[in-house]
């Protein structure tokens, strides 16, 4: 078994925060990682967590660090976090990535954790992408969390409560690291400018327009700030456009089989319902600019307008239906603006939930009654023994009474009626209203 002197190649162990394996001190390095914070103090963005009050704060103040799950986006300083808080609780900082180790990886590391630990040094594993590891991989961490031999920080850009199983989350608390804003990215673009001598070549709305382009990720924008100062030099200063054309526009951070596929589509959802129609637009056009498959967003659309709009504007499910047509007829980008045409007329309508919620307890009084007959008077009767039976005997045609209405009773006998579905005092269901006041008048004189 290996010592704690002779770590194996594949794992990155250290005392305390040092350039990555494999970079010579004189080697050029890129300047996000020059940039890389010396102290927790020094990181950026993340003061609920760093901060006077902060959680992590307070778990070294009280030397009692637990095992975490940092989940954050990319690029807001997850691994930075992990190296700093080993050298501060004066841990072994072991580092591997779920991308590149397997089973063998994690025993080696408990090996050795275990080996340090009898003779009073302790562990702190740092698992990148942690979320990578499959179950029964994960269930490999337990023993080793549970026993103290490693404090485990794992790092994950996806939702812990879907990518990691629920023995390991309910041993690790789980802190959320936020996207850096724009306080936090120009305090980067200051401290670059600092380490290179110069201010950036910038007017004052492309330096926001640069901030915007990092889309939060910390990395991303230092990685942008060293092509500018490699890219422009002399007293050339950049408008927005040039910057656009020095730098090709990040993607956005966007995966349709992820957490963040779902973030956009409720966000889109909960904007219409609000009667929101340029927040609802502005969603749209997000996931469109993420790649999002333009009929997922047309069957959603469909979706809302029967479950939030319903009997409140009849025609709201006709114009989805007819928006997701053509979409299908046109193709994109054409039909991409049938989409935008339905997202607005869904914003705009008026909303009730009242067909979703009579639905609902419908099928709730259907499953608490089980198989109650339909009363006999409205069964048909084709033979001579169901009439003999009282099928049909007795049925009311409406067309054949007065106001078109018989006000005969249609539940199973044995069953008391019930009022499922109560329109919404909007929209069409006014009128709605209106008529079933009318008609239960009708059945209450009727019965009389």
């Amino acid at each position: 078994m290996a010592g704690p002197s002779s770590p194996p190649d594949d794992l990155f162990v250290t005392a305390s925060p040092v350039p990555a394996p494999g970079n010579a001190p004189d080697a050029p390095r890129p300047l996000a990682d020059r940039l890389r914070p010396q102290t927790l103090r020094e990181v950026v963005g993340q003061d609920h967590l760093l901060g006077p009050e902060g959680v992590i704060t307070r778990m070294l103040a009280r030397g009692s660090l637990a095992s975490l799950i940092l989940w954050g986006p990319p690029g807001v300083g997850k691994t930075t976090i992990a190296r700093l808080l080993a050298a501060e609780a004066k841990l072994v900082f072991v580092q591997l990535s779920a991308v590149f180790s397997g089973v063998a990886d994690l025993r080696r590391a408990f090996d050795q954790a275990a080996a340090r630990r009898t003779t009073g040094q302790r562990s702190l594993l740092f698992v990148d992408e942690i979320h990578r590891f499959n179950r029964a991989q994960q269930d490999g961490f337990l023993p080793a969390v549970e026993d103290g031999t490693v404090v485990l920080v794992g790092a994950t850009t996806e939702n812990p409560s879907f990518a990691l199983n629920g023995a390991l989350l309910s041993r690790c608390q789980v802190l959320v690291l936020r996207r850096l804003d724009d306080a936090a990215l120009d305090l980067l673009l200051s401290r670059a400018e600092a380490l290179a001598g110069r201010v950036l070549p910038l007017a004052p709305e492309a330096r926001a327009t640069l901030r915007a382009m990092a889309d939060g990720d910390g990395r991303y924008v230092l990685n942008l700030v060293e092509q500018i100062f490699a890219q422009v030099g002399g007293e050339e200063t950049l408008d927005t456009a040039a910057l656009s054309a020095l730098l090709a526009r990040r993607a956005a951070l966007y995966d349709k089989d992820r957490e963040e596929h779902y973030n956009l589509i409720s966000a889109l959802h909960k904007s219409l319902r609000g009667s929101d129609p340029d927040a609802a637009l502005y969603w749209f056009a997000r996931m469109l600019a993420g790649g999002e498959d333009p009929r997922y967003i047309a069957r959603r659309l469909v979706r809302f307008a029967a479950e939030d709009i319903g009997m409140a504007d009849p025609q709201a499910l006709p114009q989805a239906l007819a928006g997701w047509e053509t979409y299908e007829r046109l193709g994109s980008p054409e039909g991409e603006l049938a989409l935008a045409q339905t997202v607005l007329y869904l914003g705009t309508a008026p909303k009730s939930n009242a067909v979703y919620t009579a639905l609902g307890a419908a099928r709730g009084a259907a499953k608490a009654t089980g198989s109650l007959m339909p009363p006999a008077h409205i069964l048909n009767a084709p033979t001579k023994l169901m009439k003999e039976l009282g099928y049909g005997a007795g049925y009311a045609y409406d067309h054949g009474e007065e106001d078109g209405f018989s006000g005969q009773n249609y539940f199973p006998d044995g069953m008391e009626r019930q009022d499922f579905y109560r329109p919404r005092d909007r929209g069409f269901e006014r009128e709605i209203a209106k008529r079933l006041a009318f008609w239960a008048k009708l059945r209450q004189e009727r019965r009389a």
